[in-house]
């Protein structure tokens, strides 16, 4: 017969091992919730496809996670938590250099092994910003506190245009790491290393050669009349229904880009939206054919516009950005590339890299004529195709200067790397 003591040492026992039970399926369910979220976006993520996974039923799932959009919550939690601990990890290094360096060898480590099946992925961030204000909010906190220690990779800041270009630093770090997965698969695992050295290359150095001036060139007029056409022209027109779907999108995710609040903004009705798109997804599927249009047409003017190839780079940058910080219709951001379906889901990589391509030409011809440095061209482009497109989040960032200062210290890590402030001195006559 068990004595009082010893049937208590058993509940005791029996405790751990029930929470450690509940733990394991806890993750497992967080597993398998990262998997279709990097898949299909939180969207397309359905309690009923996790329970299926884990080999569960829906009720079963809702003991550990009562709503979808609490779940969702928890896997960009865990992200975060795991983000931290790599910045964290990488911060411990001595120079800023070194911090850099040791912040995407992590990135391109855990990448690696989760191809080789031996790590959970990072969850896909887009979504994160469709979430109900009680789940959202406290989630952008703690991505803040991440970006304010990945700005402090490089030191603290001397006034406040320091700080200012820091924060561009930080920023564009940040999205070439969360930009890696489009692109690094088509690498062997063997080359991850020497893609990484040669990425590196690139942020620390940037593309121009040295000694290289930021004089942009103006471009003609054609990029405005494409940009405001929309919001000159009827509000229920195709362009105003891409235009206000664009902003929408960018500020608040699939999810929060409703047909409700497309029609709701421009004041018309759903039958008015339909008349011009079947379905949606051919809305955001718009929305991306005419941003890379706009980003090719802005390449062609840039080219036209004649000097050395770092002119018509730094033309392009200057007029993207420009776009980008104004936010009256800037180009859709590949945040929402996730909730797509994946075929078209694909045509939109297919196209990113098309443009991605066309910059590739544009660093390979200037290498050759000595106006750039030479760098790993197909690498580059996807830094500048990231940056670029990344720098819709940061037009509250350009709103508080001069917009040719805000350019000017955005495109700084593109043009002299993440290590050189150069540019704070060319900046200084912008007011």
């Amino acid at each position: 017969m068990m004595t009082g003591s010893s049937a208590l040492a058993g509940q005791v026992s029996r405790k751990p091992r029930s929470r450690l039970r509940f733990e394991r399926k806890r993750e497992e369910i967080l597993d398998a919730a990262t998997r279709l979220i990097n898949e299909n976006g939180a969207k397309g993520t359905t309690l009923l496809n996790v329970a299926r996974e884990v080999g569960l039923n829906t009720t079963s799932v809702t003991y550990y996670f009562g709503r979808k959009d609490q779940l969702a919550a928890a896997v960009f939690e865990r992200t975060m938590e795991r983000l931290a601990g790599i910045v964290l990890a990488a911060g411990q290094e001595q120079t800023p250099e070194r911090r850099v360096h040791r912040f995407l060898a992590m990135h391109f480590e855990l990448r690696a092994a989760v191809l080789r099946g031996e790590a959970r992925p990072l969850a896909t961030l887009s979504d994160l910003r469709a979430l109900d204000d009680a789940l959202r909010v406290p989630l952008e906190k703690q991505y803040l506190g991440i970006f304010r220690d990945v700005r402090d990779f490089f030191g603290a800041p001397r006034d406040s245009a320091h700080k200012d270009l820091l924060g561009a630093r930080a920023h564009i770090l940040l999205e070439v790491v969360f930009w890696l997965p489009i692109w690094l698969n088509q690498y062997a695992l063997d080359d991850f290393p020497r893609v990484m050295e040669r990425l590196f290359a690139i942020i620390a150095g940037g593309v121009a050669a040295p000694g290289a001036q930021w004089q942009p060139l103006p471009l003609a007029s054609e990029e405005d009349v494409l940009a405001g056409a929309a919001e000159n022209g009827p509000e229920n027109g195709p362009e105003n229904f891409l235009r206000v779907a664009t902003l929408l999108i960018n500020e608040s995710g699939y999810r929060g880009a409703s047909v409700e609040r497309i029609v709701e903004e421009l004041k018309v009705t759903k039958g008015s939206f339909y008349h011009h798109l079947d379905a949606k997804d051919d809305l955001v599927l718009a929305c991306f054919r005419r941003s890379y249009k706009r980003f090719a047409r802005i390449q062609g003017l840039a080219q036209r516009a004649g000097g050395d190839e770092w002119l018509r780079l730094a033309t392009a940058i200057g007029s993207l950005l420009d776009i980008q910080f104004e936010a009256s219709w800037p180009l859709m951001r590949t945040t929402a590339l996730q909730a797509l379906p994946p075929a078209v889901r694909a045509e939109v990589v297919a196209r990113s890299n098309r443009t991605a391509l066309r910059l590739a030409g544009t660093l390979i011809d200037g290498a050759v004529e000595g106006s750039l440095r030479v760098v790993d061209p197909t690498i580059a482009s996807q830094v500048l195709l990231s940056t670029l497109n990344s720098a819709f989040d940061m037009r509250k960032w350009a709103s508080r200067m001069p917009r040719a200062r805000a350019i000017a210290l955005f495109a700084s890590p593109l043009i002299d790397g993440m290590f050189d402030d150069r540019m704070l001195e060319e900046v200084s006559r912008y007011r």
